[in-house]
């Protein structure tokens, strides 16, 4: 059962609105003023907010202000409800965040199917998406529903084609684009003034980069190129910021996307400040396995060993001598093409800790 609270100082207003909302099926939480009601909103997480513009003491726009704070009631939808319907206030309302609006006096239909569809988009926006080209299509398809942002992906987007080792961006460079990748494999790096490289990351089918800095508003902090030949969907600043700023709901779960990205990469980034060399090799074959096998079977792929280096961040000849004593130690096999086959999957993740 959803549960929606209600703020509204009018008590006849108030009780008139809880009564429809209880009669259709939802829990009904009521506060008669903004304070009270920002209180319980933390305290209780509801499912949707309708609001009062005006009240005494807090109004509904400091009521938004106080809970657009705290991420746990940030994206909790919230529709104010307003005796004036200028288009100013509706316009400053919109501009706070507000997910909706309903103007008074309003009837109970109105009432409900503004309920209605402001939790059924909340509800699309919980799906998870396949991080594949058809799933990052689904996902467009939902937000622009919900968002009717009438330029995104789909009208703004281009595909980039490239081939391996082919250079994506620079680091310095202004960032004009946010890139998904729907095939193939792309590394970040950065550049030493000896011209010697770190990999940062390494991105696989259904993962964005460059998007950091466009958050950031400044110039590409890596580098990026293709390890493979690869497909790009290329996705430009004015449309990722349409995307990620004037709608909460894909806001919300766009950041989602990003942030578990990001997580992975700073626990990466602290083994690498702390650990062996052997640990490190050990890491970077347990990070390409993620990025080329979908499954938890032992898996093959072709690095050259300057690229490995890179992601270990030491030296090619100290690496391929890892790589033998692993090989030795039968965790891994090399054919005579070079290609790196993970024979002990479970002793190389042990290794790390």
């Amino acid at each position: 059962m959803k549960t929606i609270l209600i703020i509204e100082d009018n008590a006849e207003v108030l009780a008139n609105t809880a009564e429809i909302l209880q009669l259709s099926g939802y829990c009904v939480l009521t506060s008669a003023n903004g304070k009270e009601g920002v209180e319980m909103a933390r305290a209780q997480h509801p499912d949707l907010i309708l609001c009062d513009v005006m009240m005494p003491e807090l109004d509904g726009y400091g009521v938004l202000h106080l809970l657009n704070r705290h991420p746990a009631t940030a994206y909790i939808p919230f529709v104010f409800l307003t005796a004036k319907a200028e288009k100013s206030d509706i316009q400053k309302a919109m501009s706070l965040g507000a997910d909706g609006y309903l103007i008074k006096p309003f009837d109970d239909v109105s009432l409900l199917e503004m309920v209605d569809m402001r939790l059924q988009k909340v509800e699309l926006l919980k799906e998870e998406f396949k991080r594949n080209g058809e799933g990052f299509d689904d996902f467009l398809q939902k937000a622009k529903g919900v968002g009717e942002l009438h330029q995104l992906l789909n009208e703004g987007r281009r595909i980039m084609h490239v081939k391996r080792k082919h250079l994506i961006y620079m680091e310095g460079d202004y960032p004009g684009a946010v890139y998904f990748v729907h095939k193939g494999k792309v590394k970040t790096f950065k550049t030493n003034r000896e011209g010697r490289e770190l990999i940062m990351e390494v991105f696989k089918e259904g993962d964005f980069f460059g998007y950091e800095e466009i958050i950031e508003n400044c110039n590409y902090h890596e580098s990026a190129a293709a390890l493979e030949t690869s497909e790009l969907y290329v996705i430009q600043r004015q449309d990722f910021n349409d995307l990620l700023y004037r709608n909460r709901d894909v806001s919300d779960k766009f950041i989602k996307i990003l942030a578990g990205e990001l997580m992975d990469r700073e626990e990466r980034l602290l083994q690498l400040a702390y650990n062996s060399v052997r640990k490190r090799v050990a890491d970077s074959l347990v990070l390409l396995h993620e990025r080329y096998q979908e499954t938890e079977m032992p898996s093959e792929f072709n690095v050259t060993r300057e690229d490995l280096s890179n992601l270990v961040g030491a030296s090619k000849e100290t690496v391929i001598r890892t790589l033998s004593d692993f090989r030795q130690e039968h965790l891994i096999h090399i054919n005579d093409q070079g290609t790196i086959q993970l024979v002990n999957l479970e002793r190389l993740r042990n290794l790390r800790n």
